[in-house]
Formats: C-alpha cells, structure tokens, sequence
C-alpha cells in the first residue's frame, strides 16, 4: 500500500466513509527487529483492550525508535484492514504515523492516557 503525497490533499469524501475507517488506541507489549524486511522495521504485538485483543503490525519506524522504548507506548492503527503479508509475518493491522522532513515515520498517538480500544472519531 502506497503512502499519499504529503503536499497534496486528496479529494474529499463524505462523513460516512470516514466512519468505515476503524482507528483504534493500542498499547505496544511486543516489539522486535524484522530482519527480513525489505525495508528496516519492527515486527509489532500491540493489545488494543479485550473487545479486540493483540494485532500483530509490521511498522518502519526504526529511525526514531527502537524496540525497548516502543514497549509500552500507546499508538493509532487501522484495525479493519484485511490482514497482509508481509514477509514471513502476517500483519493485522496498519500502524499509523505521518513522515518527518526526511521521510521517515513518527508514530501518532493520544497525548494524554485513554481507554485501549478507544475508537478516533
């Protein structure tokens, strides 16, 4: 899945195609070097609350973070994706942060302590 141009807006849509994006707080509890990546990444266990339970992630955030400072750390995902594969690992859902100057992703996440499972409206 190709990432949007990040100088460009993308066409509008309506309120109810925005409700079919399930954004959700998960908090990290797993997180390794996915050596087998074409791109550097981590392979991510993230527990979004009993409702939903831990997601596997694959995510290419190894510029800013490493894997014992993830631990712990709550974080935005697309948790109604079609799983993917990627690799070896099967990714459940989408992890989401936007580039920095150089192109490399900072993670989104709520600033302050929320519910797991906690839905972006």
């Amino acid at each position: 899945m190709s990432a949007p141009s990040a100088s460009a807006p993308q066409g509008q849509i309506g309120f109810d195609d925005f409700l079919k994006v399930d954004i959700r707080v998960g908090r990290i509890v797993e997180a390794e070097p996915f050596p087998e990546a074409r791109k550097p990444a981590f392979k991510l266990r993230i527990d979004f609350g009993p409702e939903i339970g831990v997601k596997r992630s694959s995510a290419q955030i190894t510029r800013h973070y490493t894997p014992e400072a993830l631990i712990g750390r709550r974080v935005l995902a697309v948790v109604n994706f079609p799983p993917r594969q990627i690799g070896p690992v099967m990714s459940e859902v989408l992890t989401l942060g936007v580039p920095d100057e150089a192109g490399e992703v900072v993670l989104i996440a709520p600033d302050q302590d929320v519910p797991l499972g906690g839905r972006l409206y």
